[in-house]
């Protein structure tokens, strides 16, 4: 599976941005989605997941929760990153990753479980 990422820019506080993640090589509909960053100076860290389950359960880490939105569209074999009132904070390069199957409830969180990555778009949140 390759992934490819991008949405990313320079945008101000409080704006919204949407990041796309395409998959080619194969359907990614058994696949367990996920979105990291790495912010300036920062380990890099889960932002969200969705798993492959048919209801798409996702989860969140607690500085996104209620701003973002994670989604996926198994036809075009994209997952999505809805950005809203984005923060100075938020400024990272994000990178969409993968594995296949897991747990139907609960995207894994640790970056070494992902088998496969997309490269990273910047995103930039000028205050």
């Amino acid at each position: 599976v390759q992934l490819q990422a991008s949405g990313g820019g320079l945008v101000q506080a409080g704006d919204s941005l949407t990041l796309s993640c395409t998959a080619s090589g194969e359907t990614f509909s058994g696949y367990t989605l996920a979105w990291f960053r790495q912010r300036p100076g920062k380990e890099r860290e889960f932002v969200a997941g969705v798993t492959w389950s048919g209801g798409g359960d996702t989860d969140y880490v607690d500085s996104v929760k209620g701003r973002f939105t994670i989604s996926r569209d198994n036809a075009k074999n994209t997952v999505f990153l809805r950005m809203n009132n984005l923060k100075s904070d938020d400024t990272a390069t994000y990178s969409c990753a993968a594995y296949f199957g897991g747990s139907r409830y609960y995207p894994k969180r640790t970056s070494e479980d992902y088998r496969y990555w997309g490269q990273g778009t910047l995103v930039t949140v000028s205050s």
